[in-house]
């Protein structure tokens, strides 16, 4: 379902016990590392003159679609609010990285469920180290887990780590946030969970940026706020626009089953496709985008008239994917007496929803985030071994969901179907805890965790401005 992932969080881990090597650290060596963050972008010729694009600049597709519509009374050419008339798809999709210095939409206090065997073990470095040190560490680590996932330093500190697609440049992110954070200034206060999540996905953006081939999403809390849509004033549309625009694949991956009702998903997606309708995307562009939905049991595209349809599943599912029906109901039969009993247990009442691929339990009155990780992890210990059909069971921050198969193998069908190889994918989601969704994509995966949507936001502009770098220097 299109539920929310973003529970209702622990809060900031605070660290009372620093030492005098945190105290007395200071900005340290690695000084010229900053990069990134003031580079200089250049224009591409077949994406329209200067004056044109300063008109662009900073406008969401909605709002150039808006001045389209409404007409004005500037010069030819002018809607006159400033916004050029009759915006070309590829205009619209080049101006979206535009902000993308802007590091305000990084700086929250949010209610993501913060838990990480990574960052809560760099957190504890600081405890003996700077965040300098921490991060050379770290990306030395890493260089050497990525060579060897078994027998690795990394693999030993931190036994629950996940595959490294990339080698990460923690150095150089850590230059660059601390260039609008002034975080190494800190005499006293080490960085938190979410500052160092931020550091990891800046530092996995510039590394995946120049190869990237495919961008995936989880829909609620990443791509729009839980529980609601894409709307036509979402300015997610043309960051997904200037994605497409440079050759890269994107695909929304969301838990949400909708088995044959291809109009249940076009509800989610009705502000992108209207806008995607009024912007003439070209049918070469309009291939590059598709829905897995269900975590990996059904895949959709958008067809010329800017509809979904759903692909034949014979096309794309791997012989992996291929599970015997019998096998499917019993595990959904397990796993709805489980949730059941685990919840009479607790003495929450729940409506019952059960789809092909699923089966979960929402509480009829608000409950505690504890209740629902309960349920979550009960029905992976109880659900372990007994059947040979994999399946996730997550908290979805409203409910819980145990669904057949997982968000792994619908990216690695994916990947399959495409051509794309695992170094050149990157997936963003918020759901990256032990009972989250998105979690068993990290242990395979490129990703970045984002707590909300505008951080989603900016770390697609940053991805962008990157592409753009990397054009101007080419």
């Amino acid at each position: 379902m299109w539920t929310s992932k973003v529970g209702a969080g622990s809060g900031l881990k605070g660290r009372v016990g620093v030492a005098s090597s945190w105290a007395r650290g200071g900005r340290g060596g690695a000084g010229g590392e900053g990069g990134g963050a003031g580079a200089a972008r250049g224009p591409r010729a077949e994406f329209g003159a200067e004056r044109r694009r300063t008109q662009l600049r900073g406008c969401d597709a909605r709002a150039l679609l808006s001045s389209d519509r409404n007409g004005g009374g500037g010069v030819e050419g002018d809607s006159g609010s400033g916004l050029p008339t009759n915006p070309t798809w590829q205009e619209v999709a080049r101006l979206a990285s535009e902000g993308a210095d802007d590091f305000s939409l990084l700086r929250r206090k949010g209610r993501l469920k913060e838990q990480d065997h990574l960052i809560d073990f760099m957190i504890d470095m600081h405890k003996t180290h700077t965040t300098l040190e921490v991060m050379e560490k770290v990306q030395t680590w890493i260089k050497g887990h990525k060579r060897d996932k078994k027998n690795s330093k990394l693999k030993k500190l931190v036994p629950q780590i996940g595959a490294f697609r990339t080698e990460l440049d923690l150095v150089r992110a850590l230059m660059e946030y601390d260039g609008h954070s002034s975080l190494m200034e800190r005499q006293f206060v080490p960085p938190n969970f979410a500052e160092i999540r931020h550091i990891l996905n800046l530092s996995q953006i510039h590394a995946s940026a120049p190869s990237l081939k495919l961008a995936t999403f989880d829909a609620d809390g990443t791509l729009y706020d839980d529980g609601k849509h894409f709307t036509r004033d979402s300015s997610m549309i043309s960051l997904i626009l200037g994605l497409l625009s440079n050759e890269v694949n994107v695909a929304i991956i969301t838990a949400a089953g909708y088995p044959g009702q291809v109009g249940r998903y076009e509800e989610r997606l009705e502000g992108l496709l209207e806008v995607f309708k009024e912007l003439e995307v070209p049918k070469e562009v309009l291939d590059r985008f598709y829905i897995m939905g269900g975590e990996c049991n059904y895949l959709l595209k958008i067809d010329e008239n800017y509809k979904l349809y759903f692909i034949p599943r014979s096309e794309w599912a791997s012989c992996a994917m291929m599970w015997d029906e019998s096998e499917i109901e019993a595990l959904l039969d397990r796993a709805q007496a489980v949730l059941l009993n685990t919840a009479s247990k607790l003495n929450v009442e729940v409506n019952l929803v059960r789809k092909e691929r699923a089966v979960g339990v929402s509480p009829v009155n608000p409950s505690v985030y504890e209740v629902l990780e309960e349920l979550a992890l009960t029905a992976q210990y109880e659900l372990q071994g007994v059947s040979s059909v994999p399946f996730c069971a997550f908290n979805g921050g409203a409910d819980c969901f145990v669904d057949v198969g997982n968000k792994g193998l619908g990216l690695e069908a994916l990947l399959s179907y495409i051509g794309c190889s695992t170094e050149t994918v990157l997936h963003f989601g918020d759901r990256f805890t032990d009972t989250g969704n998105d979690a068993i994509t990290k242990r395979r995966f490129s990703t970045i965790w984002v707590a909300n949507p505008r951080e989603t936001t900016w770390f697609i502009k940053r991805i962008l401005k990157d592409l753009d770098d990397k054009t101007t220097i080419f």
